[in-house]
């Protein structure tokens, strides 16, 4: 199933977070930071939002920073998406 998104919204899946710190202390689920970090699966095609121009400024497999809760999670196929507007991206990430 492919997700094709409106406006200026952009579908991204979240990157897995390392389990360890740099120390190698070893971190439980419960003590894990919700990550920031996360690949764009798909984009919207920008156009008007409120009477201004949208330019969408991310493709599909940019890594990119999030704002911490941003966005609606969705679960299609056991795989979970996160659908948000592009204003919600903080930076990309080269």
């Amino acid at each position: 199933m492919n997700i094709k998104p409106l406006a200026d919204r952009v579908v991204i899946k979240m990157l897995e977070s390392e389990e360890t710190t740099k120390s190698g202390i070893v971190l439980p689920g419960a003590a894990k930071e919700k990550p920031q970090l996360a690949e764009v699966v798909a984009v919207g095609p920008g156009g008007y939002v409120d009477g201004k121009e949208i330019k969408m400024e991310v493709k599909v497999g940019d890594k990119v920073l999030m704002s911490k809760y941003a966005g609606t999670e969705v679960k299609l196929d056991g795989v979970e998406y996160i659908i948000l507007k592009q204003s919600d991206i903080l930076a990309k990430v080269m």
